[in-house]
This record gives C-alpha cells, structure tokens and sequence, in this order.
C-alpha cells in the first residue's frame, strides 16, 4: 500500500466523524435558535407570567385578610432581570419540544428498531413527568409555603404622641420580587426534576445498569439522601421539607415496581426465545442441589469410571 493509499484511507474513516460533528452542529443551533425565540415571545408577555406565578403568594395574603398583593424593587434594575428570568424560563418551556426533537433526529439513526421503541416512551414521559411536578409544586407545596413564611407576621403598636409602655413592632411583609421569583422558580423546577425519578430509574433499569433486588437493598440509603435532597432544594421550611420527601420516596417505591416490570418482561422474551434459564445466576452449579438422586447418581457413576480407568 503506497503513502497516496494510507492518507485516503485515515481520510475515509474520519469522514463519519466530521459528519456526525457536522449533524451536532445543525441540531444545537436549531435548538438555540427555538429557545431564542420562545424568550423573546415571553418577553414580550412577562407581565401576565408574572401574575400567573404570583397567584398563589396572593391567595395566601387574601387568606389572611391582606388586602394589597404587592412586591417591591429593592434595586433599579431588578425590574428587568425580573422579566429576562421569566422569558428564560417560558423559552425553556416553550423550545423544549423542539430541543428534544432535534436530540431525537439525531440519536435514532444510530438505534436498532428496537431500542427506538424502547428509548421514544422515556422522551414522551420525561417532559410529561415534569410537568406533572412543576404543577404539583403551583398548586400544592407553594401554597402551603407562602402560608407558612406568612405567619411569622405581627402587628405593631400605633404611637400616640405621649409615650407608650409594651409597644411592639410590626413586623409586615414587603417582598422583593425578584427574591419572590427565584424561590418560585425554585420549587418549580425541583419538584419537576424529582418528578424524573421514575424516568431515570426505569431507564437504568432496562439498560440493565439497576435491578429491583438492588433498589430495595439500598433503600435505607436511598432514604437518607432524599432527606438531603430536600433540605438542600426547599428553603428551611419544615412542611415543605416533608411534602418533598414523601413524594420523592413514593417516587422511588414507583421505581422499583417499574424496575421489576422492565424485569419480567425481559424474562418472558428470553423465555419465548429459548434463552432463559433458572440457574442464570448460578452458571457454574455451584448452589446444585447436593440430595438430588440424579445428580448423585452421576457423580457415582464419574467416580467409578473414574477408578476403573487407573
């Protein structure tokens, strides 16, 4: 093989590659150019996104007969970062059909018929499971938290002009509103995180990478840091602490019986295909049945061959 050759050949292997870059390349820029535009569409109406994410800080003031819902800029410009957080957020939102479908286009081609139908229903159940936790942390834990922090509230005493004995100071609630969004946004998308447990598990689960016996051996464990995880993601907020960690543990039970149905219907293809056998595990017999007739049998018979042979 001459030189000419060789540099063809190095030439023809990396084509793949440059064109597999080039494909990435087309893919993120789409997605950046969806994700742009869903921020400009939500900047342009953050007003109303606004009043939609202060609804339930608002129901909780008019609970406790707090007549002005009103939050206030501390600094100049928090006015606009309020708004560039919202229009990030919506963009997300908004782009993020697009963004997976553009990682769809560009993993299947290299999938087997099979693996697509296995990995399209965890794509479907991704963005659904976050929604299902986005909305559980609106309608549900904010509720309770706002409820909660709104309680640490008191009344002061009105000064007359003469001097008063025992007065006490007010203390009110005057929210900054980009603080008010952070913590928003922050329950939001860590429930709507905590909802892809059962997505990831599953997954690992059918890629072989975790099995239902070794979930529930590591249950102890797993209880341990989803106390973590909740105190780390909620504010310190004992109700919402607890709400976050009864949900994420039955997320982690859901898992497991997910787990274990991944389990038996690999059992049953391997079954149907003649490929199962009941001491997979135990391949070399080392866990066989000592009293078993047939296999004392035979090694009765091993062994006497085996002196008839010397």
């Amino acid at each position: 093989m001459t030189k000419a050759d060789e540099v063809d050949e190095i030439d023809d292997s990396q084509a793949p590659l440059i064109e597999h870059l080039a494909e990435l390349r087309t893919r993120l820029i789409r997605s950046v150019l969806a994700f742009i535009v869903g921020m400009v569409i939500c900047f342009t109406v953050w007003n109303p996104i606004f009043d939609f994410l202060t609804r339930p800080l608002c129901d909780a003031m008019a609970v406790r007969g707090m007549t002005d819902c009103g939050l206030i800029l501390i600094r100049l410009q928090e006015g606009f970062f309020v708004a560039v957080s919202i229009s990030l957020l919506g963009g997300l939102v908004l782009a993020f059909p697009v963004i997976s479908f553009q990682m769809w286009r560009f993993v299947a081609p290299g999938l087997y018929k099979s693996e697509k139908g296995a990995f399209l229903p965890f794509m479907l159940a991704s963005p659904f499971m976050f929604f299902l936790g986005a909305a559980f942390a609106y309608y549900v834990v904010t509720p309770l938290a706002f409820d909660f922090f709104l309680g640490f509230q008191q009344a002061g005493t009105v000064l007359d002009e003469g001097e008063v004995e025992n007065a006490t100071a007010g203390i009110a609630f005057q929210g900054s509103a980009q603080e008010y969004l952070s913590l928003t946004i922050k329950f939001i998308v860590a429930f709507g995180l905590c909802f892809q447990l059962p997505v990831l598990l599953t997954l690992m689960g059918k890629a072989g990478l975790v099995s239902a016996e070794g979930l529930r051996a590591v249950r102890k464990y797993a209880v341990v840091g989803i106390l973590v995880l909740a105190a780390l993601v909620t504010p310190p907020d004992v109700i919402t602490q607890v709400i976050l960690f009864v949900v994420v543990y039955g997320l982690y039970e859901v898992s497991i019986w997910l787990v274990k149905r991944v389990e038996k219907k690999r059992e049953a293809e391997l079954r149907a295909q003649g490929l199962w056998f009941e001491d997979d595990d135990d391949p070399y017999g080392e866990g066989r049945d000592e009293d078993d007739p047939l296999m004392r049998e035979f090694d009765e018979d091993g062994t006497d061959g085996g002196a008839r042979g010397r």
